[in-house]
């Protein structure tokens, strides 16, 4: 038979199994859920066709975009720290990646980044855009940000919000149209 000691002894080893097993169980199911709702947010904000066009046009790659994405908006989504490791997992790839390759990716996407606000600074800063050719380029710029807007300001009430919808989805054509055009090198040359 089994004494009182070894009895205690062994409850003692089951309960501080039990809370390892309990609590890496309680972290692994929160880690699924943020993996869950990165991704299912990434795709959907990835696949916008707006974002497609820009994202075509820019000098971001779609995973740059997407490492970058992780990089400055998974941490409010989780409402903590995230380390490089963690978020290298939250990529959309099924194997995920390391957390060198996620760095490297970040890095590029970072100095890309940087360059197209540095390639903005400079041509304001030599008077390029006082060019009229420029001027489609901001009328996109303030579609754009009207599109965005309309998305804030979507109103309650059944009848006026299916109106609403209806326009926001024409915004949405006529925008797309404009930086497909805009896409287009022919765009900026003399009219």
């Amino acid at each position: 038979m089994y004494t009182n000691s070894y009895r205690k002894e062994n409850r003692k080893v089951f309960l501080r199994v039990y809370k390892i097993v309990f609590f890496n169980d309680d972290f692994l199911v929160n880690r699924l859920r943020l993996k869950n709702s990165v991704q299912k947010w990434l795709m959907r904000s990835l696949n916008d066709p707006i974002v497609k066009i820009l994202t075509k046009n820019s000098h971001l790659t779609k995973t740059q975009l997407e490492t970058l994405l992780i990089d400055v908006l998974a941490e409010n989504m989780a409402e903590k720290s995230l380390r490089y490791e963690e978020k290298a997992k939250l990529r959309l790839l099924r194997t995920g990646i390391s957390r060198g390759a996620f760095n490297r990716t970040l890095k590029q996407a970072r100095r890309n980044a940087i360059q197209s606000v540095y390639t903005i600074l400079l041509l304001g800063y030599l008077g390029v855009f006082e060019d009229t050719r420029l001027d489609p380029y901001l009328e996109a710029a303030n579609k754009l940000q009207a599109y965005m807007n309309s998305f804030r300001e979507i109103p309650n009430d059944p009848n006026v919000k299916n109106e609403h919808l209806r326009i926001v989805s024409m915004l949405r054509e006529e925008l797309e149209s404009s930086l497909d055009q805009l896409s287009k090198p022919r765009s900026l040359s003399k009219m």
